[in-house]
């Protein structure tokens, strides 16, 4: 934090004016980027950085383009950040850039216990301003996305990470096979979703994280916060948690969006579903390489399971009525319970114990959430070790994917299912639509 203060100050003041720094804290959220909020001259600034130019090497485009895209939109009266100043090299602080701060909510479970009346109008209208965000305003290095090419390379990645997970090699043949015509390309913001916006008492406050914008179909925005995910729990409630898909699309189309086309937005959220599935297991290879040693991302990486549960409740339909009708198989068993030596589980828990009672309660900020992050590994790691549960089953994935095998076969969804509740048991005991796929398919606890 020191390291930072000076040369952050130097920058304010030429992209702002003569003032002091003051309360520079590291915000907790921000899964790839630094954010930092601090005060300067009586206002209140977040600057959203990379440390080095290793962070953004891959990405399509940097933060000077990003800032200039967040321009943009503020310009277009999205409610969109206010971009004060884009760094430089030789500012000696990463790339990034300074915006002015919004105090609002942004806790997705704060906002979805007790949202805005307009919240849905709200989340409607603010995608409709940022499809409509003129072409000749977009910096030419946001990308057009090519639906069939990035289907492509999720296989490969999938391939790439061992492709042996069958729900997710029957997500992608699905894909393959209900791939949509190209649509008008508008401008895709790439994250629209409940973590990524902020709230106050008058509604929707501001529109974050820009970085996964590109050129697209308008149905992927409108899809990609109706992942159950990103629900956080209000399940019932399909559009963001807030309300129905109905609300949201009669909103979106009285501000301007396009007629909302079902079908197109059904592959899209099993799109975005594979997406993140296999972002997840992107993350943990980001550890294992040593791209990024934090804790969070190898914990990220057990999130596929939450991911495969939903990608089958999303195309289950596709099986006959009398398989889907099937009981489960007999779930996984349990570990017996020890007599000896602490087990290795036990180990686990001691461990997990003493960073909640001795650490965790002392911890501010940033170090606080990744303590959480840290026991909620631990957690993974004895639920994994008394349960033994795996997903991997690469003759199966390769004949989901080749199309030699499908849903139709006698008993295949009913053990889909079964591993899928068994393993997002163990990384993801909380998930609610696992709760809602053991009602729904007969699963025991």
């Amino acid at each position: 934090m020191t390291e930072l203060a000076a040369p952050l100050s130097t920058f304010m003041a030429k992209a702002v004016g003569p003032g002091d720094l003051s309360g520079l804290t590291r915000l907790s959220g921000g899964a790839n980027m630094e954010s930092w909020a601090f005060d300067w001259a009586g206002g209140a600034y977040v600057l959203r950085r990379a440390p080095s130019a290793d962070y953004m090497v891959g990405r399509p485009y940097g933060h000077a383009d990003e800032a200039a895209l967040v321009i943009a939109a503020h310009g277009a009266g999205v409610r969109a950040p206010e971009v004060v100043g884009v760094l430089a090299d030789n500012d000696g602080i990463g790339t990034g850039y300074v915006m002015r701060r919004v105090i609002a909510e942004v806790n997705p479970a704060k906002i979805l216990a007790d949202p805005p009346p307009s919240m849905l109008a709200d989340l409607g209208r603010e995608l409709a301003r940022i499809h409509a965000i003129p072409a000749a305003t977009i910096p030419a290095a946001i990308p057009l996305m090519d639906t069939a090419a990035a289907l492509a390379e999720l296989k490969t990645r999938f391939l790439d990470y061992g492709g042996d997970r069958p729900v997710i090699a029957l997500a992608i043949k699905w894909c393959e096979e209900h791939l949509p015509t190209p649509a008008e390309p508008v401008l895709v913001h790439g994250d629209y979703r409940m973590g990524n916006i902020m709230v106050d008492a008058d509604g929707l406050a501001v529109v974050l994280d820009w970085e996964l914008a590109h050129r697209g179909d308008a149905h992927e925005d409108l899809a990609f916060g109706c992942m159950t995910v990103w629900r956080f729990g209000r399940i019932d409630h399909p559009a963001f948690g807030v309300g129905s898909l109905d609300d949201y699309f009669a909103a979106y189309e009285a501000a301007g969006g396009a007629k909302v086309d079902r079908e197109r937005f059904h592959f899209w959220l099993v799109y975005r579903t594979l997406w993140w599935a296999l972002g997840c297991l992107q993350m943990g290879q980001a550890w294992r390489s040593g791209a990024d040693p934090t804790v969070e991302r190898v914990v990220v990486g057990r999130r596929t399971a939450e991911q495969e549960l939903d990608l089958l409740l999303l195309l289950e339909a596709e099986a006959p009525a009398a398989e889907r009708d099937r009981a489960l198989p007999s779930p996984s068993s349990v570990a017996p319970a020890p007599i000896g030596e602490p087990t290795n589980g036990e180990i686990v828990q001691a461990v997990r114990d003493w960073l909640a009672d001795a650490i965790k309660p002392d911890a501010e900020g940033h170090a606080k959430f990744q303590v959480a992050v840290a026991m909620n590994a631990l957690g993974i790691v004895k639920r994994d070790l008394d349960a033994g549960v795996r997903a991997e089953h690469r003759a199966l994935a390769d004949a989901l994917l080749s199309g030699a095998t499908t849903l139709a076969q006698p008993g295949l969804i009913a053990k889909l299912r079964r591993a899928v509740l068994d393993k997002c048991a163990v990384d993801s005991p909380k998930y609610a639509a696992l709760a809602r796929a053991r009602e729904t398919w007969g699963g025991q606890e």
